[in-house]
């Protein structure tokens, strides 16, 4: 009798009533919101089609990429491209007598780009150089032989007479700040340190070391596409300089530079995802005089390592509508597209 009565018991409805429907949604929502990966949350999605659709009304995979990199927050659209360009049709899997609503449309929209986003944050990565082209310098000493483009150079001497460093301007006020601006493999890079390294003028008498006192390092995007024609080179010294071309989503905390002719690295609080590829590195403070004329500069060297992080593959495109970033996927490749 005993055994009958548990079989009975197993076959009721209440034994076979759904996890979530049981716990109710609030417990339901703060049990999901501690799967911390998006593998976790995928194999919950795989239980049940209710499960799924809670995850999705929910937005979990939106939250821990929220959780990973708060810069998320900064996109204001998410859209699915096919590999030509077009965006894909209405999912398959509504009723096509009524048709999905729009808000159905963009939950699920928003789970699968962000579900490929959160992979490539979360997942473990070996660090890279993230940096691959020079937009500018605020200033340049000598150009085009003291160019930003030296310090993708990993040289710390002259070679053949050319300067393998770039100079700024020189100024009587040790205050003035400089700026280096550079462009990043991808749309969206998680960039987790910067490596930069002082030059020392073994030139001039006493070898000084014309270094800043400290660094900051901000993030963003261009408001309008970057046009390669106004990128630096040897012909141009680069038109985009003005911090009125970009949105900045992230500034660093000041990191103080040592006064010494050694690569330097310097750490972020926590890895940031970089919304547009853009990074901008602030220059603090002038230290060394040149004898010369008086003027205070700073010249630097900075290995190609010198951005470090990775390229997260949402299996999709990142590209950029007016006010702000938005976030495409289904392509195996980011680029920007013009507004």
């Amino acid at each position: 009798t005993r055994a009958m009565d548990m079989e009975d018991s197993s076959s009721s409805p209440a034994a076979a009533a759904d996890l979530v429907d049981y716990l109710g949604p609030d417990t339901s929502v703060t049990v999901f919101t501690m799967l911390h990966h998006p593998a976790d949350l995928a194999r919950a999605s795989a239980v049940s089609r209710s499960w799924r659709q809670f995850v999705i009304d929910n937005q979990f995979s939106k939250l821990q990429c929220l959780r990973a990199c708060p810069e998320v927050s900064t996109f204001t659209q998410v859209n699915i491209t096919t590999t030509s360009g077009s965006r894909t049709p209405a999912r398959r899997d509504q009723d096509t007598t009524t048709g999905p609503s729009a808000e159905d449309e963009k939950l699920h929209r928003d789970h699968r780009v962000y579900t490929h986003l959160g992979h490539g944050l979360l997942s473990p990565y070996k660090p890279r150089d993230c940096i691959i082209h020079c937009i500018g310098a605020s200033s340049t000493d000598n150009f085009p032989d003291e160019t930003i483009e030296n310090t993708l150079e990993p040289v710390d001497h002259l070679e053949s007479n050319r300067p393998s460093y770039w100079s700024s301007g020189g100024q009587r006020d040790p205050a003035v700040p400089e700026c280096l601006i550079y462009r990043l493999q991808a749309d969206l890079c998680l960039i987790q340190e910067i490596k930069l390294q002082p030059f020392k003028a073994f030139f001039q008498h006493g070898d000084p070391i014309y270094s800043p006192k400290s660094i900051r390092i901000q993030m963003g995007y261009p408001r309008s596409p970057l046009r390669p024609e106004a990128l630096v080179c040897d012909e141009n010294e680069g038109q985009l300089i003005d911090d009125r071309n970009y949105v900045w989503t992230y500034t660093s905390p000041e990191f103080p530079m040592l006064q010494e002719n050694v690569l330097q690295s310097f750490k972020l609080p926590r890895p940031v995802l970089c919304i547009g590829g853009v990074v901008k590195v602030e220059l603090l403070g002038r230290v060394q005089k040149q004898a010369i004329d008086g003027l205070y500069y700073i010249w630097h060297i900075s290995c190609p390592n010198s951005g470090e992080g990775t390229v997260p593959r949402p299996g999709g495109r990142s590209s950029r509508e007016r006010p702000g970033p938005e976030l495409l996927s289904g392509s195996p490749y980011m680029r920007r597209s013009p507004p």
